[in-house]
């Protein structure tokens, strides 16, 4: 056994309410449906009597449980994947592909188990707004880095110092593995929460993660900017951007752009100066 995936069928209203109280006790992942979501988390950090609790006291709530072993997504990608084209300027791909000499950004990533390929909306967007943003001899936090992908295009754009933190073991293992392949060199690795960041301030900080995680460390986030600094956050729906601007702004940080694919967004927000 692996991780733990519960299925929570209940009214819309409580979806919300439910995810960031799971989120409370060791869920980290979560995908919602029209009615409903799953959420998993390590079988190390499960107890099934805490969640039998938390979701017995909600009226018109039904769930299941489910062991998993973690899927190997190098053999899944193999299977049946392509190299992803981000912009026309950035070419996304795997080792057992080759490389496109016209492309200005070449990223290799093998993702083993963790998330971040360019292929969803969300790290999609993430690049393109990285490849107008100005990185040279700027200090980038890349929180929840999966892969790495977002910390090798932040030094393929001239970052001179990047600190990348995640909670998986697999994912720390994998970005080494990436920064490896892409020839990253000046990447501090962080197993832990955003806690464990003691080097700040950021010029850039990065947060691919989803919206329960993000409302829950905007403050963080907002604190390890440097003045006139840039938030780039992703892993939510267009329905969500307003939750979270609006979370951002009591920390003092303003909305400076915004896209959207497949109902996918991303927003950046800016700390003024003083």
């Amino acid at each position: 056994m692996e991780f733990i995936t519960i299925s929570v069928k209940c009214p819309s209203s409580l979806i919300d309410v439910i995810i960031a109280e799971l989120f409370e006790n060791g869920f980290d992942s979560f995908q919602e449906f029209e009615n409903g979501f799953e959420g998993s988390c390590d079988a190390s950090s499960f107890s099934e009597e805490i969640i039998q609790e938390l979701l017995n006291k909600y009226p018109d709530v039904s769930y299941t449980i489910k062991e998993q072993e973690k899927v190997n997504w190098n053999e899944e990608w193999e299977k049946n994947y392509d190299p992803i084209l981000v912009d026309q300027k950035c070419m996304v791909r795997a080792t057992f592909h080759q490389p496109d000499p016209s492309v200005e950004y070449d990223i290799v990533v093998n993702p083993k188990m963790s998330f971040g390929t360019g292929h969803h909306a969300t790290t999609y967007q993430m690049l393109s707004y990285q490849m107008i943003l100005d990185h040279h001899n700027k200090k980038v936090l890349d929180v929840g880095c999966g892969t790495g992908i977002l910390s090798i295009m932040a030094a393929k754009r001239g970052a001179t110092e990047i600190v990348a933190t995640d909670i998986d073991d697999w994912c720390i293992e994998n970005s080494k593995e990436n920064f490896s392949l892409n020839d990253v060199r000046n990447v501090q690795l962080i197993k832990g929460q955003i806690d464990a960041v003691k080097n700040g301030p950021f010029d850039i900080v990065i947060a691919n993660i989803n919206k329960n995680v993000l409302m829950d460390q905007l403050e963080a986030y907002a604190s390890l900017l440097s003045n006139s600094g840039t938030l780039l956050l992703s892993g939510f729906y267009k329905a969500d951007v307003s939750d979270l601007i609006q979370e951002g702004n009591k920390y003092g940080l303003v909305q400076k752009h915004e896209t959207e694919k497949q109902d996918w967004a991303m927003i950046v927000l800016n700390k003024p100066k003083g």
